[in-house]
This record gives structure tokens, C-alpha cells and sequence, in this order.
């Protein structure tokens, strides 16, 4: 053999084997030391908390050493088998030869089997390391799988020397510095040769330091890092900017400007003589105006980005269970270290790489990380080493416990050997961080943003041509200079272009954000961690919500009540159960009657056959896990004389563990008897479990277990007290237990995999019952009010729950879901209905008793089938599929698995039911906000182009009466300031006064409609009777009106009359223009007053002294218009008006609010027919028009992409060649490569166009516009 091959000598194992016969049970010693058990994954030291799954679904949160034996018993039964160990030995050494199995990789070198990967090298190179292990190396284990890699570390032994922690008391909490080093070689082979007594081992009653300790794992961080991904570089602020910059409209309205500026420029120097030219004014604040909307909507973007960035770290936190200094603790998924020894339990998603130390019945999905569907059955890293030792390893041994993985069955504890990047998961994310994800609202509104943008294309382009049709038809009479004709032909294509950023309402997707963001962030003030941000959206048409019972309606603060010991028994304490026909006790009279054989097993009962351990909250001792669980325990403890849990646990052996099951209701573990013999004890679900009884303890005072049949009348008379128990809305938990001679059972099936194992199935029958305890769990304060706020806005509650019938609807009556004509039915009856007869029970189904998550999942299915909007809550790993079918899934953040939680799409932090109705208020915040920026926008929006296109076409001058960077401004008002000022106010309880909306109802109800064209006509009445009556109106002399100064001038006067007159016209055309700019602002900022309602009342200024946003930003607004009125001159082009005209303006304005009462007064449905009517006349006049267009356009839009593709493409390819050379000259691990994939993913947000128009109204379909819009790109946020 090489020399360089890795030799393993036997390592102190010890094993113990079942089988039918129990003469022939065999214990096999693998060492020359009896002492060598101490290892054995069922008699561990110090007490480890693997969960499982409680009754009712609630998470159980247990200890290993509930299932381990002290050393010292350890030890004294290996010795008792010594007189085998020869045997063992010989026979281990005869089979060599013949059961070898080799496993893949088992001919590599310990060099090969860790050589490391070119693309890796540097993960193999650490300085000044305490420990014997690079990260490199123990990445060789998991990438993959490597059993080679697993035996060239000496195994989970040689890893817990190496990496300096302890298998069965993790690392300790006053960890810093390591100064002491340890090497490859005598880590490896400290695994093979040291005894295992010499190990360092922390005491069980360590004290852990309660207080952070400075610098803490110092080492450990700098060798191996923490378990924290690299945050993904965000996108800079300047390349935001850039963002905002990049639209293919704001380029070409740069240009013109460029253009516009050098002609002024060119105009004010050539005439110095006549006096200077300020036409140049108006490029440079186009330009100007330019900058200021792509800086604040750069600022609004990082905001945003900053806010979800906050959002994402908080939902990838958790906690997890570890053990440090011998105890077990909660500590963040972000602080587990290499080293580390954390639990596992059913429901768990692994945070980090590891091997598994020990546990019962461990099976993983992996399907996530490896690609493998099959539940990988998971052994223990001691059993594995010890089968290299024997020579008898083979590939499907698999002791890795891969990060990003499930665990869907068992407990056990695992060892820690990669965190973070260097994780199987971690290098996977790295590749694949997530962005932002895109809502249905957004998406929706992305389309009706390009439908708008089209028809406001549209206009402008039929603006563009009629006024050069106009400028064309004048240049042979025309005198000015070419530059002069030039601007004024620069002047068309800029008012055009204006026109097109006004339409193109690119600030819908905008808002939608913003209120996301705004909600999602005060969501989380209010217990709701939303994952989703979907669910936000949906969550405010939720139709019904199947809500669990335990934990969410309830305050899952458990406590034993009254019970019931034997058949006869029955005790109480709070709950007044005493009647003529049987005597109740206290609790203390009844349990002193216990001999101690009945105390010793119903001790066994609750503390054994429990996954429950002693832990601190709040700095106070109690039990830690399911309520149900501690509840019994803190029972057992203050009644039964119950000791601490680790004591219980100490020196019972653990054959067998049977996890609670919510399909069969219960949970059971087998122990072995110091006779020899074998005890299984369950406990679950009374009734269920009162079935599969057969005996019981006649007499709870007898020295000895005798059982006796259950007579039929005891066993009514226990079903009875369940009865009694459930109506007083206490849940019902029953206790049996059963003695064997042997295990597996004689005639029992055993599991395929282990044959020492036997089917819960066939050992759970003629059970001896032992009792009933009744637990009351009160309800939680509020909830009932909260059920019937749901019931008020239209949303069906609905209760699904594990208890039993009666329980069940004794509950769902308090808390108000359960009405008199409600239907109570069973989980087992309603799966055996059909399709057909469960849509006719479901809509007076109130509550679902004795359900599955199965049944869950079928009844969330046909809900949604029958068109309801469906809120779900779980917290059961099998609660999975009802979570993730369901429109919105909340899972419990308290009791909630892993598994329910990333099914899920909100975490409800408290378990209460009371935050789902405050998710259902911000749900419908968030529509309302987009709805109410939507009427607003629109309002704009038209009333700008149509101002915009008729006074520049009917203009003599070719004038706009809104110049370009007056349109800008209030495309700024409309696009930014006002999707903060709307997107921000909080909810109110009158929002959940109305009924949901459906999932097919448009973006723009009816009474949305009535309001965007009133307000639109008003504005434009007030506006044309200013721009074409003022001058008669506001008093201005007829002699310097345009028209006449024209027919005057080519009469007797002088041309400096004629000058005169000139100027006197400019004047007070621009005045008047003033007033047409400053009316229609003022108009706008008192129709966003308007906005604030969506329904016909009236009171518009309800809260809005709440929402300091609002009020900051109209503040921004009032002193914008003011200051651009008074200091705007020529950049502007206004002129500076008097209070009188002040006036004027403000009075024509302010009746937008009388209006908005008068417009709210018409009922929908009138207005409904008038739209409908209007809407079949427009469509029919309107399809040839826009057939035409579209024809006319599609050859436009390929001539501005094909002009200013060539510029797009080198400003594209510098910005990420400067990106990628500061990529490079920053580069970490995983940084340079993100950034780069940031430069390519913005890129192509900015090679996105607009999709194919959709009529806002549901029964404008495709077919009916069939026209592809101009390639604009929008700047909506990515």
C-alpha cells in the first residue's frame, strides 16, 4: 500500500443493533477501550435541541440528550458486553476480505483527495492559521460529496480537532484569539490514536456569558468568515443618474436644446448693434430644466434602492438553534460559525455546510442545491468512519449536510464546516442575487404608461408636422437671417418633443414603487415582514383568509387546565367542571394519589416523549418549543415533582423516535427498560388516540402497571370528558403507552432502510391509556374585532384548524368567524367530497376541523378555482403547498418552520391575527395610492397636450402658450412630486369599509373616469377662455393686440411706432401667457387635494395634517411656482405679474375643488352609460385615425432608433469599461464580477422599449388597435 494513503485504525465506536430475536442481540465493541461510547450518536453528553413538528403544527424545539444516556451508563453497558468484544473483533477482521465495498474516490491519496481546483487555490491559501484546516480543504468535502475528502480529514473526529470545537458542547461563547496552533497531521491523526477521555470536553455547566464579548470568534472570522453574503454592490448613485438620464426623448430634447443654445449664442453675438439677443436663454434652461428631473429622479431612485436593500437584509435573517458552552441558544443565521454544532429538525432550511454528528431518522431535500428530488436519508459522520475503519463504506453513505437544503423528518445536531461564500449554497447566490422583482400592478401600469405615451406621440407628432407644414409654407416671404429661421424652426421640433416627456407618463411604474416601498416599510413597523412585494398588492383584494387557529387567533400561551388519569380520575383548576355525576379534584389531590410507578411513567410521558428543553427568555429559566409541549412539562414540574429535563433524559436509552405527523395527530418515541424490555410512549390528538386504545390503569395507586381492558363504558365516559374539554374551547391531549419484549415487535413491518426500525402503523394498536389533559389557550385581545373589520370589508375568515369538532367551533364562536348558518366540517369528510359537492358547501364553509395540510391545500385550491382572492396562514413545513398555492401565504415568524416561511410571501412577526388585517389595509394603501396618482397623471396629461397642441397651432407665431421648460416643470409636478405626495398616506380604518375588488376590475373605475374628465374640462375651459379672451377680459389695449399690430404696421406707421408697438405686444402677450402658466399650475396642485379621495365623499383634507410628505412636497411645489413667477424672466419665458393678476389666477383655480363636489354628486352609474356611450362613438372614428398613424410612425420610430443607435452604443460601452476597470482595481471575491453583471443588467434596462398598447377599458381588446407604438424607452424604475 502507498505510504502516502491515508490509514484509518479503528475509532472508539460503540453500536448497538435490534433485532427479532433478543437472544441474539449482539453489541459490538470496535476498540480495545470500553470507554469508547461516548461518541455514539445516542449517548451524547451535553443536551442538544433538535425539533420536530408539535401537535397542532406549532414548531417543537427539543435537545438531543432526550434522547442520550450519560457516559457513565454509556460505559457500564459497554462493559457489559466486553465478553464479545473478541468475537466482534475476529468477525470484523474475517469480513475484510470479503464485505469490502469501496466507495468512490476510496483509491486517492490524501494530496489528491484535497488537491484543490485552479478556480479555488486561493480558497486553500490562510496565514497565520490557529487551525489545522483551510477553507479550501473543507470545501473539498461538499464539492462535491467526497467521502475520499471526508476520510483524508480524519473524519468528524479529526474536524473536531482541527477546527477546535467539541461535538457535544459546540464552541464557547468566550471565545476570541485561538493562541494555539494546531497542525494538518496532528489533527487527522488525533483522530485514529488519541483516546477519546483526552479530549477537551466544555462542562454541561458551564456558565455562558450572557454579554457580548468584544472581538469574539476573532480567528474563526478571519479564517473562515461569517455566514454573510457579500451584499450586492449597489448600483452607484451616478450610474442611477445615468439611468434617469438615458431616455431616448430627453437625448433628442438635449440635442435640440445644444442646438438651440449655439444658434442664441450665435444670434446674441452677431447682433451686438441692435442690442444683445437672449434667445439663447431658452436652450440653456432647457438644459438646466433637463438636469434638475434627472437629478431628483436619480435621488428618488437610490432612495428606493436603499429602502429594499434594508428590506432584503431583514428577510434573510433569522434564528437559528446552536449549542455554545453546552447550551443551547438562539443566535442569528448571520453569527454561525465554522465549528459550530447546530440542530436540525423537520422544517429546517440549512444555513451552512456541515456534517451530521448524530439524530434520529434525518432525511433531506436537496433538490435546491443538488439537483436531486429524492429525500436523501442522512448517517451519522461517526457511523461513517467507523464502516472506513471495518473497510465496509460505500457511496451511499452520506453524513453531508449540504447548505440551502430541507429537512423534511428527524432531529439530530450537525457540525458547522462552511459558511457564507464558501458555502455549496453561498457560491451559488453569489451567482445569483436577485433584483428587484417587477409587481403585476407595475407591469400592468408599464403598459397603460406606453398606451398613453403612444397617443401622446401620436399628438405630438401631428403638432410637429402641421407647424412645419406652417413654417415650411412662410420661408418664401420669410426676411429674418438663417439663424433666425433655424431657432424658429428648432422652436417646433422643441415644444414637439416637450410634449412627447409630458405625455409619457413614465412616473405610473414610479409611483408604484414608491408607495411599495413606503408600505413595506411601515408593514414592517407592524409585525408584517413582507418577502413579496406582490403580495402587498394582492393582499388589499383579498376576497377570504384561511387562517390557522394555535398561535394566530390565539395567544399560544399554553396551560393545563383539567384532565383526566385512568378513566376516573378527573381533575381541574380554573374551570368550574363539578356536576352530580363525578367528583373533580385539584391538581395536587389528584396527583399525590399516583403511586410511583404511574408518576414515573407519566413523568416518561411528558418529558421523554417531548422535544421540548430547558432554555432563558428574557433572562428568565423556562421551557423552550412547542406550547403544547411546555405546557406539560411546566405541569410535570410543579405537580409531579418533575426534575430538570436533562436529568429525565439522562440514562434512557432511545430506540426509536416517531416525530409528530399532522396526518395521524400524534407523536411517540421507544425507549428501553433497565428490565431489558421496550416501552413506546405516544401522545396526540385525544380522540384519535382514544381509538386506538384498548387497556387501561384500573387503579393509579398501585405499586404495578397493571392495564385492564377499556371497558366500553370507560371509554365513553373518557370521550365524554373530551367532550367537555372541547366545549370549554380547551384542547384535548391523550397519553398511552405499551410495553414489548423485543424491538422490532414480532409481526410488526420494519422500514426498509433499517430493519431495526418498525412501522408506527403496526406497533400503535391495543394501546394502554393512561390519560387526558384539557390545555387552554385564551384568545388573542383584539382578535375579534379584527375578524369582524375583515367581515365589514367584504373578506370571508375562515378557520382551519387540527383540534376536534367541538373545540374548534367553541372557538371560531368567540372569536366571531363561526356564524349560525356556518358549516363546521371535519378535514377527513371534506377530502372525500367531489369537486362539484365542495363548490356548493364552500361558501357558508366557516370552519375545518381535524384538517391536514393537505386538506389546507385542497381547500385553498378550490377557492381559488370558484375566483376568490386567497390569504392563507401556516406554520407546519407540510403547510409548504397551501402557502405557496395560495394569492398570499403568511407564514408564523414565531411558531413558522423554515420551509413555511420561504413559501411563503409575508411573515407574520408576532403570529397574530390582528397584523394580517393590518397587511390588508396597506394592500388596499397601495392600490389606492397608484389609483390616485393615476387620475391625477392623466388629468395632466391631457390637459397639457391639448393646451400645448392648439395654442402653438392656432398660434400665429407657432408659439406653445406652455413653453418647453414650463412643460418640463410640470412634468416634474407630475411625474415626481406628486408620486411622493400621493404614493404616502397611510391607511385609514375607513379603508376596509368597502368591499375588495375584483381580480378583473380595471385600473380606471368609473368614478376615476368622471373625475379625469371633469377636472380636464374645467382646466381647459379655464385655460382657452384665459389664452383667447384675456386681452378683452383683463382689459388690454386692443391696439397692441398681435392681429392688429400686423394689419397697422404695414399702414402709415413709422418703423418706430411700429417697434414700439412691438414691444408692447411681447409684453402683454407674455403677461398673459404668465397667467395661462401660473392658472394652470395653481389648477394642478389643488386637483392633488382633490386626488386624495377615490370614492364620492367629500371631506378630501381627512388626515392629511399626518402625511408630512404631502404637505412637504406641496410646500416644494407652492414655493417653486412662486419663485419661478417672480425670478423665471426669460429662462421661464414670463414675465413678472401684480397682486391683481395674482388674483386672477388663484380665483380661477380654486374653484377645481367646488367643481370636484359637483362632479362627485353625479352617480357612477349615469356616468357609467354617458362613458360607454362616448367610448363605442370615439372608437369608431378613432380606429382608421389611428390605423393611419401608426402607419406614418413605424418608419419614424426605425429613423430616430437607427440616427442615435450608434451613440447608445459607445455610451453603453464606456460606462462599462470604466466600470469593469474599477471592477478590477477594487476586485474582491465575487465584487467585480456582480458589479459587472449590474453594468449588463442596467444596460439592458436600457435597451427596453414599449410594448404593444392596451386600451385602459377591459372591452378594448389588441385586435382593436393593432398599432406598435414609437420605440420610447421609459425611465421606469428596474
Amino acid at each position: 500500500m502507498d505510504s502516502n494513503r491515508l490509514l484509518a485504525p479503528p475509532a472508539p465506536i460503540h453500536t448497538t443493533s435490534h433485532h427479532q430475536d433478543a437472544s441474539t442481540t449482539e453489541s459490538e465493541d470496535l476498540t480495545p477501550s470500553s470507554s469508547a461510547t461516548e461518541h455514539s450518536p445516542l449517548s451524547l453528553q451535553v443536551p442538544s435541541s433538535p425539533t420536530s413538528k408539535s401537535l397542532g403544527g406549532e414548531t417543537l424545539r427539543t435537545r438531543a440528550d432526550s434522547f442520550n444516556s450519560t457516559a457513565e451508563t454509556s460505559r457500564s453497558r459497554a462493559n457489559s458486553f466486553n465478553s464479545k468484544a473478541e468475537t466482534a473483533r475476529s468477525r470484523g477482521n474475517s469480513d475484510l476480505t470479503t464485505l469490502r465495498s469501496r466507495f468512490e474516490g476510496d483509491e486517492l491519496t490524501t494530496e489528491e483527495a484535497l488537491r484543490p481546483d485552479k478556480s479555488t487555490e486561493k480558497d486553500f491559501e490562510v496565514t497565520d492559521s490557529p487551525f489545522a484546516f483551510s477553507p479550501g480543504q473543507l470545501n473539498k468535502i461538499l464539492n462535491p460529496k467526497s467521502l475520499a475528502a471526508y476520510r483524508a480529514l480524519g473524519g468528524i473526529y479529526g474536524l473536531e480537532r482541527g477546527l477546535k470545537t467539541d461535538l457535544l458542547a459546540g464552541l464557547s461563547v468566550d471565545e476570541t484569539t485561538i493562541p494555539e496552533k494546531i497542525g494538518f497531521d496532528e489533527a487527522t491523526a488525533s483522530a485514529r490514536s488519541k483516546p477519546l477521555d483526552a479530549r477537551r470536553i466544555i462542562a454541561q455547566e458551564a456558565i455562558v456569558t450572557g454579554r457580548d464579548i468584544e472581538g469574539q470568534f476573532h480567528d474563526r472570522k478571519r479564517i473562515f468568515s461569517d455566514n454573510r453574503l457579500p451584499a450586492k454592490k449597489a448600483i452607484s448613485i451616478w450610474r442611477l443618474f445615468w439611468n434617469a438620464y438615458n431616455d431616448r426623448v430627453l437625448l433628442i430634447l438635449t440635442a435640440a436644446a445644444v442646438i438651440s443654445l449655439a444658434l442664441g449664442v450665435y444670434e446674441a453675438v452677431g447682433h451686438q448693434g441692435d442690442g444683445a439677443s437672449l434667445d439663447w436663454v431658452e436652450g440653456l434652461a432647457i438644459m438646466i430644466a433637463i438636469v434638475i428631473v434627472v437629478l431628483v429622479t436619480g435621488l428618488n431612485d437610490y432612495r428606493r434602492e436603499k429602502q429594499f436593500s434594508a428590506l432584503n437584509a431583514r428577510k434573510d435573517d433569522r434564528q437559528v438553534k446552536a449549542i455554545r458552552s453546552g447550551k443551547s441558544v438562539m443566535i442569528s443565521v448571520y453569527d454561525v460559525m465554522v465549528g459550530d454544532i447546530l440542530h436540525l429538525e423537520s422544517g429546517d432550511s440549512i444555513p451552512a455546510d456541515g456534517i451530521l454528528v448524530g439524530g434520529h431518522g434525518i432525511r433531506c431535500d436537496e433538490s435546491s442545491a443538488t439537483g436531486e428530488s429524492d429525500a436523501m436519508k442522512k448517517t451519522a459522520g461517526s457511523d461513517v468512519w467507523q464502516r472506513m475503519v471495518e473497510g465496509t463504506a460505500t457511496s451511499k453513505l452520506d453524513p453531508f449536510i449540504i447548505s440551502g437544503s430541507k429537512v423534511l423528518e428527524g432531529v439530530g445536531t450537525y457540525l458547522v464546516t462552511s459558511v457564507g461564500v464558501n458555502s455549496s449554497f453561498g457560491k451559488i447566490m453569489m451567482g445569483l442575487q436577485a433584483e428587484n422583482e417587477e409587481t403585476p400592478l407595475q407591469a400592468k401600469l408599464a403598459k397603460m404608461a406606453n398606451w398613453i405615451g403612444y397617443l401622446g406621440t401620436s399628438a405630438a407628432g401631428l403638432l410637429f408636422f402641421i407647424l412645419l407644414f406652417r413654417f415650411l409654407a412662410g420661408l418664401p416671404n420669410n426676411t429674418d437671417s438663417p439663424a433666425k429661421r433655424g431657432s424658429v424652426f428648432l422652436d417646433i421640433l422643441i415644444v414637439a418633443i416637450t410634449i412627447i416627456v409630458v405625455a409619457v407618463p413614465e412616473g405610473l411604474p414610479v409611483a408604484v414603487t414608491l408607495a411599495l416601498s413606503f408600505a413595506t416599510k411601515r408593514m414592517f413597523k407592524e409585525n408584517n415582514l413582507v418577502r413579496h412585494l406582490r403580495a402587498c398588492e394582492t393582499m388589499g383584494n383579498a376576497t377570504t383568509i384561511c387562517s390557522d387557529k394555535t398561535g394566530t387567533l390565539t395567544q399560544n400561551k399554553m396551560t393545563v387546565v383539567a384532565g383526566l388519569l385512568g378513566s376516573h380520575t378527573n381533575f381541574a383548576r380554573d374551570i368550574n367542571m363539578n356536576d352530580e355525576e363525578k367528583t373533580v379534584l385539584t391538581f395536587a389531590a389528584a396527583f399525590d394519589r399516583l403511586s410511583p410507578d404511574v408518576r414515573s411513567l407519566l413523568i416518561q410521558s411528558v418529558a421523554i416523549n417531548s422535544t421540548a428543553f430547558e432554555g432563558e427568555e428574557d433572562g428568565k429559566a423556562t421551557y423552550i418549543g412547542s406550547k403544547t409541549e411546555t405546557a406539560l412539562l411546566t405541569m410535570a414540574k410543579d405537580f409531579l415533582g418533575m426534575g430538570p429535563v436533562a436529568e429525565e433524559r439522562a440514562g434512557v436509552e432511545i430506540v426509536q423516535l416517531f416525530p409528530f405527523d399532522s396526518e395521524r395527530k400524534c407523536m411517540g418515541v421507544v425507549i428501553r427498560l433497565a428490565n431489558g424490555s421496550y416501552r413506546l410512549l405516544v401522545k396526540g390528538a385525544a380522540e384519535i388516540m382514544l381509538d386506538h386504545a384498548t387497556e387501561e390503569l384500573p387503579n393509579i395507586t398501585a405499586q404495578l402497571l397493571e392495564p385492564c381492558e377499556l371497558t366500553e363504558s370507560a371509554r365513553m365516559q373518557a370521550s365524554a370528558n373530551i367532550d367537555d374539554f372541547a366545549t370549554q374551547s380547551l384542547r384535548t391531549i391523550a397519553m398511552l403507552f405499551k410495553d414489548f419484549q423485543q424491538w422490532p415487535p414480532i409481526g410488526a413491518q420494519s422500514l426498509e432502510d433499517d430493519r431495526s426500525m418498525a412501522r408506527f402503523e403496526d406497533v400503535c394498536q391495543d394501546m394502554v391509556f393512561l390519560g387526558i389533559v384539557g390545555i387552554q389557550d385564551p384568545l388573542r385581545e383584539g382578535v375579534a374585532y379584527a375578524v369582524k373589520r375583515c367581515q365589514d370589508a367584504g373578506i370571508v375568515v375562515r378557520m382551519v384548524t387540527g383540534d376536534n369538532l367541538t373545540t374548534a367551533s367553541a372557538i371560531a364562536k368567540q372569536c366571531g368567524i363561526k356564524t349560525e348558518k356556518g358549516l363546521v366540517m371535519e378535514g377527513p369528510k371534506f377530502r372525500q367530497l367531489s369537486d362539484q359537492e365542495m363548490d356548493e358547501i364552500l361558501p357558508d364553509l366557516q370552519v375545518l376541523a381535524r384538517s391536514s395540510p393537505e386538506d389546507k391545500r385542497i381547500l385553498v385550491s378550490r377557492l381559488k378555482h370558484l375566483g376568490e382572492t386567497v390569504a392563507v396562514t401556516g406554520d407546519g413545513t407540510n403547510d409548504g403547498p397551501a402557502l405557496k398555492l395560495a394569492d398570499v401565504g403568511f407564514s408564523m415568524g414565531i411558531a413558522g418552520t423554515e420551509v413555511a416561511k420561504e413559501a411563503s410571501a409575508i411573515i407574520l412577526m408576532d403570529d397574530n391575527f390582528s397584523s394580517i388585517v393590518k397587511a390588508l389595509m396597506w394592500g388596499r394603501s397601495v392600490n389606492d395610492a397608484v389609483s390616485k396618482f393615476l387620475q391625477f397623471q392623466i388629468t395632466v396629461n391631457i390637459t397639457a397636450v391639448i393646451l400645448a397642441f392648439i395654442s402653438a397651432v392656432s398660434s400665429s407665431q407657432m408659439h406653445s402658450v406652455l413653453s418647453a421648460v414650463q412643460l418640463l416643470w410640470v412634468n416634474l409636478i407630475m411625474d415626481t412630486f406628486a408620486a411622493l405626495a400621493l404614493a404616502t398616506d397611510a391607511p385609514t380604518e375607513q379603508i376596509l369599509d368597502r368591499k375588495p375588488a375584483p381580480k378583473r376590475a380595471p385600473l380606471i373605475t368609473t368614478n376615476m373616469w368622471k373625475m379625469i374628465i371633469g377636472q380636464t374640462i374645467y382646466q381647459l375651459l379655464v385655460t382657452f377662455v384665459l389664452y383667447f379672451a384675456g386681452y378683452d377680459i383683463l382689459g388690454y389695449d386692443t391696439k397692441c393686440l398681435p392681429q392688429t399690430l400686423e394689419r397697422t404696421c404695414r399702414g402709415s406707421l413709422s418703423p418706430a411706432d411700429c417697434l414700439n408697438s412691438a414691444k408692447c405686444t411681447d409684453t402683454m402677450h407674455t403677461e398673459l401667457n404668465t397667467m395661462v402658466f401660473n392658472t394652470f399650475v395653481w389648477m394642478q396642485i389643488f386637483n392633488e387635494f382633490n386626488n386624495r379621495r377615490l370614492d364620492n365623499k367629500l371631506n378630501i383634507f381627512q388626515g392629511v395634517l399626518r402625511n408630512y410628505f404631502f404637505i412637504g412636497i406641496n410646500c416644494i411645489m407652492v414655493g417653486g411656482q412662486i419663485m419661478i413667477i417672480f425670478v423665471g424672466g426669460k429662462a421661464f419665458q414670463i414675465k413678472r405679474i401684480d397682486g391683481t393678476q395674482w388674483a386672477v389666477c388663484i380665483l380661477c383655480a380654486l374653484p377645481c375643488l367646488l367643481w370636484a363636489v359637483v362632479l362627485r354628486c353625479i352617480p357612477d352609474v349615469y356616468a357609467k352609460a354617458v362613458f360607454d356611450f362616448v367610448s363605442k362613438v370615439w372608437l369608431a372614428c378613432a380606429r382608421p385615425v389611428l390605423r393611419v398613424l401608426a402607419v406614418v410612425f413605424k418608419p419614424v420610430g426605425k429613423a430616430f432608433s437607427a440616427v442615435f443607435a450608434p451613440t447608445r452604443r459607445f455610451s453603453r460601452r464606456a460606462v462599462s469599461k470604466i466600470s469593469r476597470k474599477k471592477g478590477v482595481k477594487d476586485e474582491t471575491p465575487g465584487k467585480g464580477k456582480g458589479h459587472a453583471a449590474d453594468v449588463e443588467a442596467a444596460e439592458a434596462s436600457e435597451m427596453s422599449t414599449m410594448a404593444s398598447p392596451n386600451s385602459p377599458q377591459r372591452q378594448q381588446t389588441s385586435a382593436e388597435f393593432p398599432m406598435q407604438p414609437p420605440p420610447i424607452t421609459l425611465t421606469t424604475a428596474t
